[in-house]
């Protein structure tokens, strides 16, 4: 796929990124307040933020998204990167874009100095599930969580 874009998002790709945040949100069927969705955008802008953001491009058309944070870890003294958001429009869908995204990641954390980047998935998201076990590990853990 040689005529896919991967860069990071600016102010000027908000209605395209918001298209996509909200097919995310409809995929995992939940409802993000719009407060909550304008400060998460104003902190991917913001360079002092540890959350960021790209986009896939193809032919001039935004076709996917990714959000990914750095973190601190008991673990390493270098950071970690949670992949925390993934989608590919579902007209891109099996075209690697997923993939690309990923690598995407893979590479800006590396080049950040991060030991690791690790993410979740549904466990009824089979297509992603496929694909994450080509590109990653599944080390195992069971996620545990309590809104507050």
């Amino acid at each position: 796929m040689s005529d896919l874009a991967i860069r990071p998002v600016n102010a000027a790709d908000y209605s395209v990124w918001l298209n996509l945040w909200q097919a995310y949100q409809r995929f995992y069927k939940t409802d993000i307040p719009e407060t909550v969705t304008q400060v998460t955008w104003q902190r991917m802008l913001d360079d002092a933020e540890p959350i960021n953001a790209a986009l896939a491009w193809l032919d001039g058309v935004a076709v996917g998204m990714v959000h990914y944070i750095y973190h601190r870890s008991c673990w390493t003294i270098e950071n970690s990167c949670y992949l925390q958001d993934l989608l590919v429009d579902d007209a891109a869908r099996g075209a690697g874009v997923g993939r690309q995204l990923i690598e995407y990641v893979y590479a800006t954390a590396k080049t950040a100095g991060c030991a690791k980047v690790h993410w979740l998935t549904h466990e009824t998201n089979d297509t992603a599930i496929g694909l994450y076990q080509r590109v990653a590990e599944q080390p195992g853990f069971i996620q545990f969580r309590k809104t507050l």
